[in-house]
C-alpha cells in the first residue's frame, strides 16, 4: 500500500510485461481525500503494442498512514474526454 501521494500509479507489471503504463498525472486534490486524474495505456497482447491514450480519475482515502482507493471513473475514449472538458468549460464560464 502506498503512504505518499507519489507512491500512487497506474503502473501495472505482470510476468516482466508493464500491462497498464502510466504516462501522466495530475493531483486534483490533497488530504484524507485525494483525487488524481491519470493518463494511460493498457499493453494490447495481440498487437503487441500500447493501446490509445486513456483516462482515469481516482479517489483514495488516508487511513492509517496508507492511501486505499475508494472510487474510479474511467473515461472510455479521448471523445469523451472532449466532451467532459467541454461541458466543464461551459459551466465554469457561467460563474
Amino acid at each position: 500500500m502506498a503512504t505518499t501521494i507519489e507512491e500512487l500509479s497506474l503502473n501495472y507489471e505482470e510476468d516482466g510485461i508493464l500491462l497498464v503504463k502510466e504516462l501522466d498525472r495530475e493531483v486534483l486534490s490533497k488530504g484524507a481525500w485525494t483525487t488524481i486524474i491519470f493518463r494511460y495505456q493498457n499493453w494490447d497482447k495481440g498487437k503487441e503494442e500500447y493501446s490509445k491514450d486513456m483516462f482515469s480519475i481516482r479517489r483514495y482515502q488516508k487511513r492509517q498512514g496508507e492511501y486505499i482507493p475508494k472510487s474510479k471513473f474511467n473515461i472510455s475514449s479521448l471523445e469523451q474526454a472532449k466532451k467532459i472538458i467541454e461541458t466543464l468549460q461551459r459551466w465554469t464560464e457561467a460563474e
